[in-house]
C-alpha cells in the first residue's frame, strides 16, 4: 500500500465518521454513553465482518473493496468524537459530523500538497 491509496482510505473514514455523526443528530438524537456504546458496537460487528468483503471492481485504480474493509473505522471515529464530546445536543453532534466531513474533505484536497512534500523528501533523501 502506498501513501497515495491510504489517504483516500483516511479521507473515506473521516466521511463516514461524519454521516454516522450527522444521522443521529437529524434523529434528535444527542452525543450520550448510550450512542457511543451503539456507535462501538457497529464498530466492532463492521470490523468482525472485514474478513468477508471480496475485491471488488477497480474503479479508477482503486479497489472498492478495500474501502469495505475500513468501514468499521468509520463508527470508531464517531464514537470517539462523541465519546470526547459527551453530553452535546443533537445540532452540536451534526456540526462535529460537518467538521469531521471537512477534516475528511481537506485530507483528499490536500493529496498535491502531500504528492509535493513525498517528492520533496525523496529528492532529499537521494532516493
Amino acid at each position: 500500500m502506498d501513501w497515495r491509496e491510504e489517504s483516500v482510505r483516511a479521507t473515506f473514514v473521516l466521511l463516514v465518521a461524519s454521516l454516522v455523526l450527522i444521522g443521529p443528530g437529524l434523529a434528535g438524537i444527542g452525543s450520550s454513553p448510550v450512542i457511543v456504546v451503539a456507535l462501538l458496537v457497529l464498530a466492532v460487528g463492521l470490523f468482525a465482518l472485514r474478513t468477508r468483503v471480496p475485491d471488488g471492481p477497480t474503479v479508477r485504480h482503486r479497489d472498492l473493496g478495500a474501502y469495505g474493509r475500513v468501514l468499521w473505522a468509520g463508527p470508531a471515529v464517531a464514537a470517539a468524537v462523541c465519546l470526547a464530546f459527551l453530553g452535546a445536543t443533537p445540532a452540536e453532534l451534526q456540526a462535529m459530523g460537518g467538521l469531521v466531513g471537512l477534516l475528511g474533505m481537506a485530507n483528499y484536497f490536500l493529496r498535491p500538497v502531500y504528492r509535493v512534500g513525498s517528492a520533496f523528501v525523496r529528492r532529499v533523501a537521494g532516493t
